[in-house]
């Protein structure tokens, strides 16, 4: 009391802070609505890499933005670029079945959001990863695994399958209780989905990853850039995102596009010693050459090139060759498939 004024002072208890590993799918939205519902105040990263970047102009940026602002989260992201080239050039713990280094990658992720979990003061780290569920990276040895590889024992609580796993730092201290975690196991939805709609969550996304690595033809032509490339930069992957690729020599590629905005990246890929080709007076194609020995198969790429046009087959027919801005007429034949596929990856 004051001056006969009763005076009440309300303390609030500031939210404890959590973060939490976003891929716009549904497991993660379901650990962030978990912790919520527990109390916790929830940070996301959502991190990018040169095969699974969410800014690529093909949708998934606006909704992963879309997914944050419906879970009322702050979102941060984070780009792994050479460092994960690097990463990948020779995996601590190996590949999938595709060029998927998914431990490592897995820890290289939970690496970037320690740091913000530094960075705001968190208490732990949460992800939707669930027991069982991917063969490489969410069977319990993996899993903690990637906790050792990450500087995270303890620290990592993955909320839909968590009263399974080992007891966490979290648990330990009391900030969680197990009664309150998961038991999900396994490849099937049906607890997820039931969960969506308890949570409000409408239109759940189909499960599957947004990594090309995981792609076997994607992971092949990967396999191929690794092999032949010490390496590789962005540009280089981008390439590999597009078009036929065919494998020349040990230092000489070829891709050729397959619609008109296929060809129209790889005018814009393209750099100043790459070889571009297409045909003059039909359409077709957009043709690059890169490598060392790209003079030797000007002839052979125009053939290619040809082969993939609406030109007429069996007659010499003029290709455009151009390089550093420099154009040139190249006549050739279209070739058959015996001539070109022992080249294709």
């Amino acid at each position: 009391m004051y001056n006969g004024i009763l005076i009440f002072i309300i303390v609030t208890e500031e939210k404890k802070k959590v973060v939490a590993l976003l891929s716009g799918g549904l497991d993660s939205q379901l650990a962030v609505r978990m912790m919520q519902e527990q109390g916790f105040e929830v940070s996301a990263v959502a991190i990018k890499t040169p095969f699974c970047d969410f800014d690529c102009g093909r949708g998934c940026g606006f909704e992963i933005r879309e997914r944050a602002d419906d879970l009322n989260v702050n979102l941060k992201t984070v780009y792994l670029g050479d460092e994960y080239i690097e990463m990948l050039k020779h995996p601590k713990y190996g590949r999938g079945a595709g060029f998927n280094p998914c431990i490592d990658c897995r820890a290289m992720m939970f690496d970037a959001a320690k740091k913000h979990m530094d960075e705001i003061g968190a208490e732990f780290i949460i992800s939707g990863e669930v027991l069982g569920q991917r063969p490489m990276s969410q069977h319990g040895p993996a899993l903690r695994t990637i906790e050792k590889e990450s500087g995270l024992v303890g620290k990592i609580v993955r909320p839909l399958s968590a009263a399974l796993l080992p007891e966490t730092d979290p648990e330990r201290s009391g900030l969680i209780k197990r009664e309150n975690l998961g038991t999900i196991k396994g490849r099937t939805r049906r607890a997820q989905l039931d969960m969506a709609k308890k949570y409000g969550i409408e239109n759940p996304p189909n499960a599957g990853g947004g990594c090309l690595l995981t792609d076997p033809t994607f992971g092949l032509r990967a396999k191929d850039l690794f092999t032949h490339t010490e390496t590789p930069t962005i540009n280089d992957i981008d390439l590999l995102k597009i078009g036929r690729h065919f494998r020349l020599d040990e230092q000489t590629k070829f891709v050729v596009g397959r619609n008109k905005d296929e060809n129209e990246m790889i005018k814009a890929i393209a750099l100043p010693n790459d070889i571009l080709l297409h045909v003059r007076d039909h359409m077709g194609p957009v043709s690059i050459l890169r490598g060392k020995n790209v003079d030797s198969y000007v002839k052979f790429a125009s053939s290619v090139t040809l082969r993939y046009s609406d030109s007429p087959k069996g007659e010499q027919v003029c290709v455009i060759v151009t390089r550093n801005n420099t154009k040139e007429e190249v006549t050739a034949q279209s070739v058959g498939e015996e001539s070109y596929l022992k080249f294709r990856i």
